[in-house]
């Protein structure tokens, strides 16, 4: 098993959504170290918040177990060509979509451009996500809750509507969710609140969607090295990120890449509205 980073980590801050190349440890999303086995040639997949952290370690492992992919992001252009390169390098097609996803026009749009330029939908990742850290309830802008529900969950209904018609049987639908979805943290009420959300929202469609053959399930991470991080957590708890797991460090991107290719992979036909948790040990649920 491969040494990944262990905190303390050196001290740093980023303004949001922050930068890959700017965090020390830099993040490892299986660049040097994924290997693909052919699971999902010639899949079609749509993953938002594809340019950095979880959603391009997913990309890379997808476009390297075969199937080509539409990277959906901000606006982080830079950290958006990046995850095209390695999509690219691993011989698949990549399509690259910059907006905000709180908008139901530009999920329609990001699906329509998904079968026009890719041929079809048949996995939608909606891994993309939005949080800040307040200590206080009072300290909570009614626009900032506003605004991780639309991202958060509100984008995963525009996605999977838009989606679901294109899909065919054995189609696969994956949702990020959290630990905190179990055990939400108090300075991450909004966040936190979307991911339980978030989980619900899963189990409900897993089973409205059984008898068309569609898949629907959600991975549950634990703490995880990504530019979320630095850019919305104070200094304190950036330099000590992941201690609190039982193994005492947070995920590599990387790590929680096999989760998406197994839950996306036709050989799992038969899991649906499951919740598979990637915490370093955290009991979940």
């Amino acid at each position: 098993m491969k040494d990944y980073p262990t905190p303390p980590f050196p001290e740093q801050q980023q303004a949001m959504p922050g930068r890959t190349d700017r965090m020390d440890p830099r993040p490892d999303h299986g660049e040097e170290t994924y290997r693909g086995s052919g699971r999902l040639e010639g899949l079609k997949a749509v993953i938002t918040g594809a340019d950095s952290g979880i959603g391009r370690a997913v990309a890379l492992a997808y476009a390297r177990e075969g199937a080509d992919v539409l990277i959906s992001y901000l606006s982080e252009h830079e950290e958006a060509e990046e995850t095209r390169r390695l999509v690219e390098a691993a011989g698949r097609k990549a399509v690259v979509i910059p907006g905000d996803i709180q908008h139901a026009e530009l999920c329609r749009t990001i699906i329509d451009r998904a079968v026009s330029e890719l041929g079809g939908v048949d996995i939608l990742v909606n891994n993309a996500a939005h949080q800040d850290t307040f200590e206080e309830l009072t300290q909570i802008p009614d626009e900032e809750w506003e605004v991780t529900f639309r991202i958060n969950i509100h984008a995963m209904f525009y996605l999977a509507k838009a989606a679901v018609p294109h899909m065919k049987r054995g189609s696969s639908i994956i949702n990020t969710t959290s630990i905190n979805a179990d055990k939400p943290s108090p300075q991450l009420l909004a966040y936190a609140t979307t991911k339980g959300a978030i989980h619900n929202f899963t189990m409900g469609l897993a089973q409205m969607l059984a008898e068309k053959g569609i898949r629907v399930n959600c991975v549950a991470p634990g703490p995880v090295w990504t530019p979320l991080i630095p850019s919305t957590m104070p200094t304190e708890k950036v330099t000590n990120f992941g201690k609190q797991s039982p193994m005492q460090r947070p995920a590599q991107p990387v790590e929680l890449a096999t989760a998406y290719v197994m839950l996306a992979d036709p050989m799992s036909s038969y899991t649906t509205g499951a919740t598979i948790a990637v915490t370093g040990g955290t009991p979940f649920m």
